[in-house]
């Protein structure tokens, strides 16, 4: 498989650097962080955004402000408890900021700590890594020669610490020969598919077609689809997913039109103790959001705007669940049970 030439996350003597993804594909803006506070702001103004990005960000988030609390725990984890509160549906967030604090003894301080911290959201980083690849050998494998793939947001590089998710499932079959062709939905409002996964496909130079979403049902009718391939921001005990908004859709215009569904995320993702959907709190974003992706500033009078970031997929909509840890089946509770049991 041909070397990765993207990257969002940059960590090198104490400085942490994101790429602001809001100015992709036209710019490429390297921002350094000085602190939690402006990673809980790169987190909530989508400057860094995927899940295990944010769960990576977050952890070295952790070390930023260690530094900054160097004898005061209690202030520590009060800036660990604001930052978990920047996106709400994302599990990874959440994880990796209860590991990182569990990195800080009872009795210690961070400041004491700060080494151990370190090396703790390294691994974070260097796992989720590792984890990229083998989902996708992993995800790839399932992929017959010939195979016609749909996905959705962006899950490649940007979102992650490595090749991605779904997009690095799709960007390793294309690169074994497996794939006849890629279509990508731009994704609105935010339009990731179109400005993010659009520009690292073009890097990793593979061939795509985008679409908008309202389009997903004439190609799926068509039967010019074999598999919908898709990340998720958390999984929960039984196998329901929550992935940005539109997953759903896909979901089950492909069980409608004979296509298999494929979602490809880290054990991280996994949220055993949320038992089904229901319980996954949905983010919701201003209205501005909506106006603004049409060149139309503060919307109109007395108009107002339904804008979930998020929505949940059925398990049973979901053919197969591809993490690093293994290929998941229905029925998915004893899948992720003994997924965890392993551990």
């Amino acid at each position: 498989m041909k070397k990765r030439r993207v990257e969002s996350i940059r960590w090198h003597d104490g400085r942490l650097l994101l790429l602001d993804q809001r100015d992709l594909p036209t710019a490429e803006n390297w921002v350094e962080m000085p602190g939690i506070e402006a990673i809980h702001g790169a987190i909530s103004d989508l400057l860094i955004r995927g899940a295990p990005a944010i769960g990576i960000a977050a952890a070295y988030g952790c070390v930023l402000a260690a530094a900054h609390r160097v004898a005061d725990t209690s202030a520590w984890h009060g800036d660990l408890d604001r930052l978990i509160e920047a996106r709400p549906t994302a599990v990874n967030l959440r994880w990796a900021i209860e590991r990182m604090r569990a990195t800080v003894a009872d009795g210690s301080t961070p400041g004491a700590a700060l080494a151990d911290l370190e090396r703790a959201a390294c691994k974070i980083h260097s796992d989720d890594l590792a984890a990229n690849q083998e989902m996708a050998r992993a995800g790839a494998s399932y992929l017959a020669p010939g195979s016609r793939v749909l996905t959705h947001c962006n899950t490649g590089s940007l979102a992650t610490a490595g090749v991605g998710t779904a997009l690095g499932v799709i960007v390793r079959a294309w690169h074994e020969g497996r794939l006849k062709s890629v279509h990508a939905c731009e994704t609105r409002p935010w339009l990731q598919g179109l400005r993010l996964t659009a520009w690292e496909l073009a890097r990793e130079q593979v061939p795509c077609n985008m679409l908008v979403e309202s389009a997903a049902a004439s190609l799926l009718q068509a039967r010019e689809i074999d598999w919908v391939i898709t990340g998720a921001d958390r999984i929960a005990a039984n196998g329901d997913v929550a992935n940005k908004i539109g997953t759903l859709m896909l979901a089950v215009l492909a069980r409608h039109f004979g296509a298999r569904m494929m979602v490809v995320a880290p054990r991280s993702t996994v949220d055993p103790d949320t038992a089904d959907g229901r319980q996954i709190q949905i983010e919701h974003r201003p209205a501005d959001e909506i106006w603004s992706s049409a060149g139309i500033a503060g919307g109109l009078p007395g108009i107002g705007a339904f804008n979930p970031v998020f929505d949940v997929t059925p398990a049973r909509l979901i053919d197969l669940i591809v993490t690093e840890g293994g290929v998941l089946r229905p029925p998915y509770e004893q899948a992720i049970s003994g997924l965890f049991g392993a551990l």
